[in-house]
Parts: structure tokens; sequence; C-alpha cells
């Protein structure tokens, strides 16, 4: 059965984004098992989704990601609740103009209404003030975020397969947005 999706005004005085550290790992874990859940089934397996959810978003790894790695969180919130979340970070050390956009997520039923943009912007702002000229993500082919990150200026930069462990595999594109 197909669903047409009916968009939700939001005004934007109602939506914040604030940077967030270790303390805001239990709702980011929370956020990511409601949004991959919902989301991913018409992409991967749910087997595949209860490891990457383990491998990626387990408490241990998304500390690493925070203390160790160097990767910045952002939660929105709008409504005083936490509806999204995003990470980036220097992608290395050799290539200081690039960032990498580990993580873009919002909830499905608040998609459409500028949020994903408003996070774009922010971390685009962020890192043009840190240097940085450029910000690569991955993003699986099947996703239909392609057609948001086109849409918002990203181009298709290569394609990658990437084995990730228990026989399971991503076939993502490589995307780039060039911010200045």
């Amino acid at each position: 059965m197909h669903y047409q999706k009916i968009p939700i005004p939001i005004p934007t005085t109602m939506a914040s984004i604030s940077k967030c550290s270790t303390e805001g790992i239990p709702t980011i874990r929370q956020l990511s098992e409601e949004i991959w859940r919902k989301v991913y089934p018409s992409i991967v397996s749910m087997e595949q989704i209860d490891y990457m959810l383990d491998l990626m978003y387990s408490s241990k790894a998304l500390e690493e990601q925070i203390t160790s790695l160097g990767h910045q969180f952002i939660l929105l919130n709008h409504n005083n609740e936490s509806v999204g979340y995003a990470s980036y970070s220097i992608k290395n050390a050799d290539k200081p103009q690039r960032y990498r956009l580990h993580k873009l997520y919002l909830k499905p039923e608040l998609q459409g209404n500028g949020l994903g943009k408003a996070m774009i912007s922010y971390i685009s702002k962020e890192v043009i003030s840190q240097g940085g000229t450029e910000l690569e993500l991955n993003v699986n082919k099947k996703n239909p975020a392609v057609s948001f990150y086109k849409h918002i200026g990203f181009s298709v930069e290569s394609e990658i397969d990437l084995q990730i462990g228990n026989g399971f595999e991503m076939n993502d594109f490589i995307m780039v947005l060039k911010l200045q």
C-alpha cells in the first residue's frame, strides 16, 4: 500500500539545535533504535539493523566516537523533545579542509519540513568556522535520503562497497557538499 506524506508545519521557533557530549548518549541510543527500526527495514535486513545498531550505537561505541575519535554530536529538539541528531568531525589530519558527516537522523514523521536541512546548515557553519570547505558523507544507494542530499547541494563523488562484518555489506554513495 502506498501512503501519501502529509506535510506538518513546524515553526522554526519551536526547534533548536545543541551540541552534546557523552551526556547525550542515552538520547542518541533511543533515537537510533526508533529511527533505524522505522526507516531501514526497506533498505537492509532486520539482522543487519540489529548488527549495525550494536556496532555503532552501543554506549561504548558512542562514547569512543565522542571521546577518542573526536566526533561532535548535535541534538535537534522540537517542542522540548529530541527528534533528531547528527555527528561530524574532520575527516583526517592530512586533509583538514574535508569534514565527514558521520550521522544524520530525524524521526521519519518530521522529515520534509526543513529540519534535516537546518541540521546540515548548522554543521556547515561549524565546519566553515573551523576552516573546512567540504562536507563528505556515505549514504546507502537505496536510501531515499539520496534525493534529499542532492536537493541541498551534495553530489555523488564515488561509490563504495564496504564489508562491515558478520557477512553484511554496505553499498554506498560517497557524496560531497562544497561549502565555499
